[in-house]
C-alpha cells in the first residue's frame, strides 16, 4: 500500500485514491505525515478527484449515452435537444442500449420517468417503430421499480392502440402481463392467441412460465411446461425454472434430485440451475447444505459457478453471516481469481456499511478498482455513505456537487448520511441545500434525519429555512414532534420573533406544548414588556397541570406591574389562577412579585385575600410579606407585622434573619443590631448573612468598633470568618487606619505566637500600613489563608496593596493567583493597569489593556486616560 506521499505525488496511479484514504483513516503512525507534510483539505481534494475519475470510467465508454441521460433528466423540453445530437439511426439495438443505460441510473422514480420519456420520444420518431424487445425492456424497468400499476396502464393503452402490424402484439401483451405479476391475464391472452392459431416463441413461453412460478400458479405451470417440451423449446432456462418451482413448493429434495438427473444425463448446464438451488437452500437456512453443494460441483469443474458464488455470498449476507461471506469471497478470489460483478460487491459493501466496518469497505472498494470493475449507481451511493461515516464529509460533498459529471443520482441512504454528517459538522447551510435537492428528486428525510436537520437549523437560528422545512413536512402530512416545535419556538424567541412563535403556538392548538416551550415564550414576551400575553401563557400552563416555578412567576408579575393599570391586571391573573385551586404557593408567588416591585400595599392585599379565601399562610408567606415591607422601605409596617407575629407566638429564626438583613439593607443598622443581640440571647443563632451584612453596613458607616464587636460575637459562636467578612475588613483597612485601632483595642496584638484574633489584627495592621511584614505579600497571603478562605476579591485587594509599592511583586502574585485556578476579572486587570501607569511603566500598562480587550474587558475611564497620556 502506498504512503501518503506516494498517493499525492502519483495522483494518476490507480491505487493513489485508496492509499490516500487508507493513510487518512487507518494509518496507526504519523511517519508519513512527518516525512511529507500536507494539509488535510489538500489530501481530501486529491481523494475526491481520484474518485471522480473512477466514477467517470463507468460513463466514458459511451459519452453519447451519458449526454442523452443528462438532457432527459434535466428538462421536460428535451425533444429538440435530443434531435440536435449526432444520434445514429434509431434501431432496436440503439434504443435498447439507451434504455439499459437509463435503467442503470434508476434509483428513483424520477429516473424511471426518464426511461419512459425516451421510450415515448423514440416511438414518435419517423421511420422507427418499437419492437417486442423494446417493449419488454420498458416493462422490466417498471417492474424493477415496483411500478406494476403503471405497467398495467401501459398495457391497457397498448391494447387500445393495437400495434399488431408493427410488433407481435399478443406476444407483447402476454409478456407484459407476466412481468407485471398478472399471469392470469397473461394466460387469458395466451388462450385467445391459441384460439386464433397464434403461438408464443421460446422467449415468450419462458417469461410466462417464470411468472406462473412467481405467483404460485403451479397447476398452470405444469401445463405450460408441457407445451414447451412438446414444441422442443426446452433448454437450460426451462430447467432452472423447473428447479425454482420445486423449491417454491418446499420440495428441495425433489429439486436436488432433478438437478442430479440433469448432471447424470450429461446435459449441458450454464450454472443458473445451481444458483437457484443455492438460493433456495439459503432461504431455508440450510447453509451447510448450500456450501457443500457449491464445493462439490466446484471441485468437479463441470459447471461455471461464478453466478452461484454470487448467490451464495448474497445468501450468507442476508442470513446474517457476513464474516463467512467475506471469507468465502476472499478465498475464491485467491484460489480461482473470482471477480464478482458490481451487484455482488454492492451487497457486501452496504451490509458492511450498516455495521460500520469501514476497513472492510475500503478493502472491497480497492479490489473493485484493481479488478477494473466499473462502479454502478449503487456503488457510487455507497461510496458517499462511506465517506460520511469515515468523517470525510468534504469528499462526499464534493462528489455530490459533481454528480452531473458522472450521472450520480443519490438514493435515500446517501441523502440521509450526507445531511446527518453535514449537520454534525456544523455545515447547516449545506445540509439544508442537500435536503432541498433531495425533495426535488422525490425523497423526503426520515424522522431522525428530519429532527437532526431541524435541530441544527434552530440552533443556528435559520428561521426562514426552518419555516420552509416545516411547510415541506406538513405538505406531505408529516407532523413534526413536540421537541421540534419547542426548538423552533425557542429559536424564534432568540431571534426576537416572539410574536411569530406565539402565532405558531396558536396554530398548533397547544397540543404539543411543553414546559420549556412555555418558559421560552414567557421570557421572550417579558423582554418585549408584553406581560398580558405572558400572563395568558402562564394561565394556560396552569390549566395543563404544569408546576409554575417561582422564577417564572416573578418574571410575569414584575412585567405586569410595569404595564398600564397594573392593579387590575395583577389581581385578574390571581383570580384566573385561583380557579385551578387555592394553593398557598400561588399566593406566595404573588406576594413575592408585588414585593419585588416595591408594592407593599398590593402584597398586603394578597396576604389578606388568601386568609379570606380560607388559605392559611405558611412560614414562606410570612417571610415574603416581611420582605415586601422591607424592600418597599416601609420599616414601621415591617416592625408592626413582625410584632404581631411575635404576639401570636409564631416568630422563627427565619423571620428574625429576614428582618435583620432587610433592616441592614435599608440602613437601619442600630435596629438590626438590637435584633441580632436579641436573637443571640434567645439562642436562635443568627445566620451568617446577618453577620455579613451587619459588619458591611457598620464599616460603611465607619463604626469600626461596633463592627469588630460583631465579628467577635460571630467568632464566639465557633465559626470561622467567611471570605466576605474578611474582605470587607481588608478593604476598609486600605481606606482608614481607624479600623486597625479598633481591632487592636478589642482583639489585641499578640507577641511572638499569634492567636486567631491577634492574627486578624496583624493582617489589618499590615494592610493599613501600621505594621510591616517580612516578604510582605507572600507572608500576608499565607496569614490570610489561616484567618479565612481567599477568593478572587481577596487577591484583588492583595494586588492593590502590592501595586502601591512593587509592581514586580504584584506581577508575581498575579501569576500565583492564576496557577491556583482563580480567573482574573475586570477589577484584577484594572488594578494591574493602574499600577503600571502609576509607576510610569506605560508600555506594560498598554499591553495589559490589550489583553483586557481580548477578553472583552475594559479599564475605567480614569485608568485609561492615565495609561494613554
Amino acid at each position: 500500500m502506498l504512503s501518503l506521499k506516494d498517493a499525492l505525488t502519483k495522483t494518476n496511479h490507480s491505487r493513489s485514491l485508496f492509499s490516500s484514504i487508507s493513510t487518512l483513516l487507518f494509518s496507526s503512525s504519523s511517519s508519513s505525515s512527518s516525512y511529507y507534510s500536507v494539509s488535510p483539505s489538500f489530501t481530501q481534494n486529491v481523494v475526491a478527484d481520484s474518485f471522480k475519475t473512477w466514477f467517470k470510467s463507468s460513463t466514458t465508454r459511451d459519452p453519447l449515452l451519458h449526454r442523452i441521460s443528462h438532457i432527459i433528466s434535466s428538462t421536460d423540453e428535451f425533444s429538440s435537444a435530443l434531435s440536435s445530437l449526432p444520434l445514429p439511426p434509431l434501431t432496436e439495438p440503439f434504443v435498447l442500449s439507451v434504455l439499459r443505460h437509463l435503467s442503470s441510473s434508476a434509483t428513483s422514480h424520477r429516473h424511471v420517468l426518464s426511461s419512459l420519456k425516451f421510450f415515448d420520444w423514440a416511438g414518435h420518431q419517423p421511420g422507427y417503430h418499437h419492437s417486442r424487445a423494446t417493449f419488454t425492456a420498458i416493462f422490466r424497468i417498471l417492474s424493477n421499480a415496483n411500478l406494476m400499476p403503471l405497467i398495467l396502464d401501459f398495457l391497457h393503452t397498448f391494447r387500445k392502440r393495437r400495434y399488431a402490424h408493427r410488433v407481435r402484439f399478443n406476444d407483447t401483451l402476454v409478456i407484459g402481463y407476466a412481468i407485471a405479476g398478472k399471469p392470469e391475464i397473461a394466460l387469458h391472452v395466451f388462450g385467445k392467441m391459441r384460439f386464433q392459431g397464434l403461438d408464443l416463441d421460446t422467449f415468450g413461453y419462458h417469461v410466462l412460465l417464470n411468472a406462473l412460478v412467481e405467483q404460485n400458479y403451479f397447476n398452470a405451470f405444469e401445463v405450460i411446461a408441457k407445451q414447451i417440451r412438446l414444441r422442443g423449446y426446452e433448454n437450460h432456462v426451462t430447467d432452472a425454472i423447473v428447479i425454482k418451482s420445486l423449491c417454491k413448493q418446499g420440495r428441495l429434495d425433489d429439486a436436488e434430485a432433478y438437478f442430479n438427473g440433469l448432471v447424470s444425463s450429461e446435459k449441458e448446464l450454464d450454472g443458473s440451475e445451481v444458483s437457484v438451488l443455492v438460493s433456495a437452500f439459503c432461504q431455508n437456512n440450510r447453509f451447510d447444505k448450500a456450501i457443500r453443494f457449491v464445493r462439490e460441483f466446484g471441485e468437479m469443474g463441470l459447471i461455471p459457478l461464478d453466478n452461484a458464488y454470487g448467490v451464495w455470498i448474497r445468501g450468507l449476507v442476508c442470513g446474517g453471516r457476513l464474516d463467512e461471506a467475506l471469507q468465502f469471497f476472499w478465498q475464491k478470489k485467491d484460489e480461482e481469481g473470482y471477480v464478482p460483478g458490481s451487484v455482488r460487491y454492492n451487497i457486501l459493501i452496504w451490509r458492511l456499511l450498516r455495521e460500520n466496518r469501514l476497513r472492510d469497505v475500503y478493502d472491497l472498494l480497492m479490489d473493485m478498482n484493481e479488478t477494473s470493475t466499473p462502479p454502478d449507481m449503487v456503488t457510487m451511493n455507497a461510496v458517499m455513505c462511506f465517506f460520511c461515516k469515515a468523517g470525510m464529509v468534504d469528499v462526499a460533498l464534493e462528489l455530490y456537487n459533481s454528480r452531473s459529471q458522472f450521472g450520480l443520482s443519490p438514493n435515500h441512504m446517501a441523502y440521509k448520511y450526507l445531511i446527518l454528517t453535514l449537520c454534525w459538522d456544523g455545515c447547516v447551510k449545506e445540509a439544508y441545500s442537500v435536503l432541498k435537492s433531495s425533495v426535488g428528486q422525490g425523497y423526503f428525510p426520515d424522522k431522525r434525519t428530519f429532527s437532526t436537520l431541524a435541530s441544527a437549523l434552530c440552533r443556528e437560528c435559520k428561521i426562514d429555512e426552518m419555516k420552509e422545512l416545516l411547510h415541506l413536512a406538513l405538505g406531505r402530512n408529516i407532523m413534526p414532534n413536540s421537541s421540534t416545535y419547542d426548538k423552533f419556538i425557542s429559536a424564534l424567541c432568540r431571534a426576537g420573533r416572539v410574536e411569530d412563535g406565539y402565532l405558531m403556538h396558536g396554530e398548533l392548538n397547544n397540543e404539543t406544548a411543553r414546559m420549556s416551550y412555555y418558559t421560552k415564550m414567557i421570557m421572550g414576551f417579558k423582554k418585549l414588556k408584553r406581560g398580558d400575553i405572558a400572563a395568558r401563557l402562564l394561565v394556560e400552563m396552569k390549566g395543563k397541570g404544569y408546576i409554575l416555578t417561582r422564577p417564572l412567576f416573578r418574571a410575569v408579575l414584575c412585567c405586569l406591574l410595569e404595564m398600564d393599570n397594573p392593579n387590575a391586571k395583577f389581581f385578574n391573573l390571581l383570580e384566573m389562577l385561583s380557579r385551578h385551586g387555592n394553593h398557598c404557593q400561588v399566593y406566595n408567588c404573588f406576594i413575592e412579585g408585588a414585593g419585588l416591585s416595591k408594592k407593599a400595599d398590593m402584597a398586603r392585599q394578597v396576604f389578606e385575600l388568601m386568609q379570606r379565601n380560607g388559605v392559611e399562610p405558611d412560614m414562606s408567606s410570612q417571610v415574603l410579606m416581611l420582605k415586601s415591607y422591607l424592600k418597599s422601605e416601609s420599616i414601621s409596617e415591617a416592625l408592626t407585622f413582625f410584632h404581631n407575629l411575635r404576639c401570636q407566638g409564631i416568630v422563627s429564626r427565619k423571620l428574625f434573619n429576614t428582618l435583620i438583613v432587610g433592616l441592614c439593607k435599608s440602613n437601619k443598622v442600630d435596629i438590626a443590631r438590637e435584633f441580632l443581640f436579641e436573637m443571640i440571647k434567645a439562642e436562635l443563632n443568627p445566620s451568617i448573612e446577618c453577620y455579613e451584612v451587619l459588619v458591611q453596613q457598620l464599616c460603611s458607616s465607619q463604626r469600626y468598633r461596633d463592627a469588630i464587636h460583631v465579628v467577635n460575637l460571630y467568632e464566639k459562636m465557633g465559626r470561622r470568618l467567611t471570605s466576605f467578612i474578611g474582605n470587607v475588613l481588608l478593604y476598609h483597612s486600605l481606606i482608614s487606619r481607624e479600623l486597625y485601632d479598633a481591632c487592636a483595642q478589642l482583639r489585641g496584638v499578640g507577641d511572638g505566637e499569634f492567636s486567631g484574633s491577634s492574627m486578624l489584627t496583624l493582617i489589618i495592621g499590615a494592610f493599613s500600613g501600621h505594621l510591616r511584614v517580612n516578604h510582605f505579600i507572600e507572608d500576608l497571603e499565607e496569614l490570610i489563608s489561616k484567618c479565612f478562605p481567599l477568593d478572587i476579591y481577596t487577591y484583588n485587594l492583595l494586588l492593590r496593596k502590592a501595586s502601591h509599592g512593587d509592581m514586580d511583586q504584584a506581577f508575581e502574585l498575579f501569576g500565583r493567583m492564576c496557577q491556583r485556578g482563580y480567573e482574573p476579572n475586570w477589577w484584577t486587570y484594572d488594578v494591574m493597569v493602574h499600577g503600571f501607569s502609576k509607576h510610569g511603566r506605560q508600555n506594560e500598562a498598554k499591553r495589559w489593556v490589550e489583553e483586557m480587550s481580548h477578553k472583552g474587558l475594559y479599564p475605567k475611564e480614569s485608568t485609561r486616560r492615565r495609561t494613554f497620556i
